[in-house]
């Protein structure tokens, strides 16, 4: 059998009423890619018998690969495996095996409470079923094939999910795989919007052959190019794609941040590491969340100095050195206190590069003068400080976020320009 099309169904009220986000489905699309297996629905139902037989009679019709998250615990709003069984006409048995490690579990864990009745269901799977066995929880997972369709169903809890996907259902794959290939390749860009960056590639978007895609995916201040290309020659695929990542490339040079799959913080760390560059940054508006994006990159200590969040002007004033008469004459939000806050932080570390935000994110604190929304930003480097001022206007969240990606998009550029010198 040969895997086309995969499908994912994810079970649970909590996902359709935005209480829980679902992390399962772009964790699971991102592995199953990787297998050069391609999904072409993501569907999210609610606990229900109806809603949960009514998708999987839809997947079947139109998918080769199902697999299902959620709703194998053991309360009663868990009625997936009782439907299941009823969809593949079969019973549920209790699985010793999975019994004694449930049993273990309590014991360890337990405090010395008896194990409820109700966890002794978990141990019950479909007799149809092959147990996908789950050594850090208590929900086992089930593989059912039936029809010439492979069907997985795995618990919703994210930790539990991936180790069995990873122990257990990726090996059984590889006897599943298309014959044809998949192949992605990324070229990042940033300080220009799709529509503009569309009509600097219009020429080699035209001329892309059928089985070679190109998409773009805006995020705030970036935009990243995928060119998707499927194939039965990998290597073949690969060289022609990747001679056309180089041309878009060569293109967009001025706006280029990678040619490959990373987040501007991660090129960030990956050139400052290469280059023995150092990064200190001092923030207002955005408290620490731009650090912080910064540091959650594994490696970052090799190229990141400190992070200073001065929301008081006392602290403006002692650790980072902004002049008293400055925050007097101008204020906090200015021009030239980012300036000062930029160049102080890149003292205090000994960076290379610093950074400065300082403005009103809101929903209050504004002034006809200075609206929710008004952000100074700094960069100080080796030889000027650049500075720019933003007008956002959105809500809270949203303005800090645009804030921290113009503070990268400015470092970026700064970089980039004392790199060409």
């Amino acid at each position: 059998m040969v895997i086309m099309k995969a499908e994912i169904i994810t079970i649970g009220d909590e996902i359709l009423l935005g209480q829980v986000v679902d992390t399962n489905s772009a964790w699971l699309g991102q592995l199953l890619d990787s297998l050069n297996i391609t999904v072409h629905q993501i569907v999210s139902i609610s606990d229900s018998r109806e809603a949960i037989s009514h998708a999987l009679d839809e997947a079947a019709k139109r998918s080769d690969f199902i697999i299902v998250t959620g709703g194998l615990g053991p309360t009663k709003d868990d009625v997936t495996k009782e439907t299941i069984a009823s969809f593949f006409q079969t019973t549920l048995i209790r699985d010793e095996q999975v019994l004694s490690h449930v049993k273990s579990i309590f014991e360890k864990f337990g405090n010395g409470r008896t194990m409820p009745v109700m966890n002794y269901g978990q141990a019950d799977v479909l007799a149809c079923s092959e147990v996908l066995f789950n050594d850090v929880g208590t929900a086992p997972g089930m593989w059912v094939e039936r029809e010439g369709r492979c069907f997985v169903f795995l618990p919703g809890v994210p930790f539990e999910m991936r180790f069995l996907m990873e122990k257990r259902v990726s090996p059984k794959l590889a006897a599943f795989r298309s014959e044809h290939s998949i192949y992605h390749a990324h070229v990042i860009t940033m300080g220009i919007g799709e529509s503009y960056l569309a009509e600097m590639i219009a020429d080699i978007e035209a001329e892309l052959p059928s089985y070679i895609r190109l998409a773009y995916l805006p995020k705030l201040g970036t935009v990243r190019l995928r060119l998707s290309a499927v194939g039965r020659e990998a290597v073949t695929l690969k060289k022609e794609t990747d001679a056309f990542a180089r041309r878009i490339a060569s293109r967009t040079e001025e706006y280029l941040v990678a040619e490959k799959d990373v987040t501007i913080e991660e090129a960030i760390v990956e050139k400052f590491t290469a280059d023995g560059i150092r990064l200190a940054i001092a923030e207002s508006c955005t408290g620490g969340l731009l650090a912080g994006s910064i540091t959650a990159v594994p490696g970052a200590s090799a190229m990141f100095d400190c992070g200073i969040v001065a929301y008081h002007n006392r602290i403006k004033q002692q650790v980072l050195g902004v002049d008293e008469e400055v925050l007097k004459a101008f204020g906090a939000v200015s021009e030239q206190t980012v300036i000062q806050m930029a160049e102080g932080v890149k003292r205090l570390g000994d960076a290379t590069y610093g950074i400065a935000t300082s403005g009103i994110a809101g929903p209050t604190g504004g002034t006809p003068e200075k609206p929710v929304g008004t952000v100074w930003i700094a960069v100080a480097g080796p030889s000027e400080t650049v500075t720019q001022l933003f007008h956002f206007r959105n809500d809270r969240h949203v303005n800090i976020e645009r804030s921290m990606a113009q503070a990268l998009n400015m470092l970026w550029k700064l970089y980039k320009k004392d790199k060409g010198k």
